[in-house]
């Protein structure tokens, strides 16, 4: 064998270690960011440890536009069913409930409010319920009038509702969701005030359903009442920043609505981007664009993380509260993340 021919294979046997080398990385990179969180944190003194984290740098803050950060802190618990928040609402008394995409919810005092009670860790719904949605709780809304909670499942493609005083929740699998992918479905939803549903599918178009090429556009469903009830929506097509996913809503008092949205920024460890949009119902019609218009960017850079829950409360002065909350996805090297904005509704756009 010439010298040629064995530098040729020297460096095909070089090259194959060097791509079992990447991959091997990439494992372990991969091992790590997903290694289960319980299996190396330490357990708090109390059922639910809520500790100041370091804020956005001042080079950082005009990222949130008109939104003025008031707080962040870290939520540490090992309480059963803890972590994963992939939806948030205000309950009476200023109280947080954070809805879990496991079928676990938690409802909390946050800093800043007074206290009514201790943490109350539970199940979303009655046992026999959860197996025929398969737990995959991802959006949920409210009607603080009534006490109902609307939860929506992204697996089964279907819509619960929790009423007070009702141990056996209905729900539904609306035919305009059937088609939606049991991982990239319904993972936003909120109840206006005048009784109709928004609901924003989390992926998007068919040649773009993992977000790689950018997309923008989102399959969207506007119910005129209530879906356990069996209301028919009219189709149309939610668009906001390219790569980004709506994961949660809010309306504001003036009509509009708050969405938050989310990026996997790459490469490992896996890093995400956040941005909250503004739009207004008002301008829905069957099968045409609603667009919105960001309003805020969470960059990567920023301490954060996996933000997938969005709830707003009445503040002082007529402003308004928007608490964040993150979905840790049981990883070691993600953080249950709480964040406090405030923001004058009319100095959105």
């Amino acid at each position: 064998m010439n010298f040629r021919s064995r530098a040729r294979q020297s460096g095909k046997r070089r090259g194959s270690r060097l791509w079992r080398g990447r991959w091997g990385l990439l494992l372990v990179l991969l091992l790590v960011t997903w290694t289960r969180e319980d299996l190396v944190r330490r357990c708090p003194a109390e059922p639910l440890a809520i500790t100041p984290v370091s804020p956005p740098t001042p080079r950082q803050i005009p990222k949130l536009g008109a939104f003025r950060l008031e707080g962040t802190w870290q939520l540490r618990s090992c309480e059963a069913g803890f972590g994963g928040y992939s939806a948030l609402l205000t309950q009476p008394g200023g109280m947080l409930l954070g809805i879990t995409d496991r079928g676990s919810t938690l409802r909390f005092s946050p800093p800043g409010v007074p206290r009514i009670g201790p943490p109350v860790f539970a199940p979303v719904m009655p046992w026999g319920v959860m197996l025929r949605t398969r737990n995959d709780s991802e959006s949920a809304t409210a009607d603080p009038a009534t006490g109902r909670i609307w939860i929506g499942f992204e697996t089964t493609n279907a819509i619960a509702r929790l009423d007070p005083g009702r141990p056996r929740p209905p729900f539904v699998q609306p035919p305009a969701m059937a088609a939606w992918p049991e991982n990239m479905g319904a993972e936003a939803m909120v109840r206006l005030v005048d009784g109709q549903f928004i609901v924003l599918r989390e992926g998007f178009g068919e040649l773009d359903d993992g977000g790689i090429l950018g997309g923008r556009e989102h399959e969207a469903l506007l119910f005129p009442g209530d879906p356990i009830e069996g209301a028919v929506p009219i189709r149309f097509r939610f668009v906001g920043p390219g790569g980004f996913r709506p994961v949660d809503m809010a309306q504001l008092p003036d009509g509009r609505v708050l969405i938050l949205m989310r990026k996997l920024v790459w490469p490992l460890p896996i890093r995400v981007a956040g941005r909250i949009v503004i739009a207004d119902p008002r301008a829905i019609q069957a099968g045409a664009d609603w667009r919105g218009t960001v309003v805020a960017r969470l960059a990567s850079d920023m301490p954060i993380d996996n933000f997938e829950g969005l709830a707003t409360t009445p503040g002082e002065n007529g402003r308004l509260t928007v608490w964040l909350i993150s979905d840790a996805n049981k990883a070691v090297t993600q953080r249950t993340l709480l964040w406090k904005l405030s923001v004058d509704p009319k100095a959105l756009p």
